[in-house]
């Protein structure tokens, strides 16, 4: 059987008991098609296939790229690209194939663009509060009625709390979930249709008022999100790397060892990696340096297992994850859905 200490570092790790639980989870919490989990966390449409056979055959997508390997992996049913497109033509293609494929408009341009590219249903993006994408809360129920007469069938409202997603204290974090759900809820009367889309995974819990949650870090987690004390999700995914470097204590400097682990295999934006049983120093292009607690106990060659801070760039920089069991190999899972 092949282990870890067969595979070419770095090397990503998602550990098969902590996936599987954190699915039941979820499952368990947001049943059905009150999930539609967010595919761009793990780019991989063997980790969605799980998903599904959890009971969610809803997805959010991030890219076009997303919706296309979702639908050609005969996970269709269902898709929402959950970001604005100016050409949606590749999209109207994958509808002509069969998909269900449902575009996030927040402007004229971007109902134009669904319509020309031969996309059917369109969900009206509401800003709740995130400065980025999203129309003003007003202004909804007037595109919608755009969108109506060119022809297209709208079927409800997303808006996106995402700076809410690591408040530390939860009764704060539903406060203000509240106060963006509040706009969402009532654009969303004046837009019409049946879908109240919102959410992430540090907010599937306390979003009450949307009918669907766009949770996606939840499979696999991270550091930033594992710092969320009320969160019941568990550490699945590691970026396995080779000890190549150590240097010993000396005149007062303590010990540093270097993994094989850098700029390069990590998403960075949520600051440093951990290393278990250590402090980690600095990262650059190719290593990870980091100060033991007990220098001895790490040797040359050793196989250390890294927990990045945030999920989704981590993954999007490899072309392969290893289902593992402790050190045993269970399976490959292509990351199939990166690029554009």
């Amino acid at each position: 059987m092949t282990t870890i200490h067969d595979l070419q570092t770095p090397a990503l790790l998602v550990e098969q008991s902590a996936l599987a639980r954190n699915l039941a989870t979820m499952s368990s919490a947001l049943p059905g098609s009150r999930l539609r989990p967010h595919v761009k966390a793990h780019k991989c449409t063997a980790l969605a296939r799980l998903q599904a056979e959890a009971g969610h055959r809803t997805f959010t997508c991030a890219t076009i790229r997303e919706v296309e390997g979702m639908a050609a992996a005969g996970l269709g049913d269902d898709l929402l690209l959950a970001n604005e497109v100016l050409d949606m033509s590749r999209l109207g293609r994958v509808v002509e194939a069969g998909a269900r494929v449902t575009a996030a408009v927040d402007s004229a341009e971007t109902i134009r663009a669904a319509s020309a590219g031969g996309v059917r249903e369109v969900i009206i993006d509401v800003n709740v509060g995130l400065p980025r994408c999203g129309c003003a809360p007003d202004d909804a129920g007037r595109l919608a009625d755009d969108a109506r007469a060119r022809g297209l069938e709208v079927r409800g409202v997303m808006g996106y709390e995402g700076h809410l997603m690591l408040v530390a204290d939860v009764d704060e974090r539903r406060k203000q979930t509240e106060e963006c759900m509040t706009k969402l809820v009532a654009a969303g009367g004046a837009v019409g249709g049946d879908i109240v889309s919102a959410g992430g995974t540090g907010t599937y819990a306390v979003n009450t008022w949307a009918n669907e949650i766009q949770a996606g870090s939840y499979a696999l987690m991270d550091t930033a999100y594992g710092a969320v004390a009320d969160l019941p999700f568990e550490q699945a995914l590691f970026v396995l790397g080779t000890v190549i470097s150590r240097t010993p204590p000396a005149e007062g400097i303590p010990g540093w060892a270097v993994v094989d682990i850098g700029l390069k295999s990590l998403g960075m934006d949520h600051g440093n990696p951990t290393v278990p049983d250590g402090v980690v120093w600095f990262c650059s292009d190719e290593h990870v340096t980091w100060q033991p607690d007990d220098f001895d106990a790490v040797q040359l060659g050793d196989r250390l297992r890294v927990l990045p801070a945030h999920v989704d760039p981590t993954i999007a920089l490899h072309e392969r994850m290893w289902l593992v069991d402790g050190d045993d190999v269970v399976e490959e899972l292509p990351v199939d859905l990166r690029g554009w």
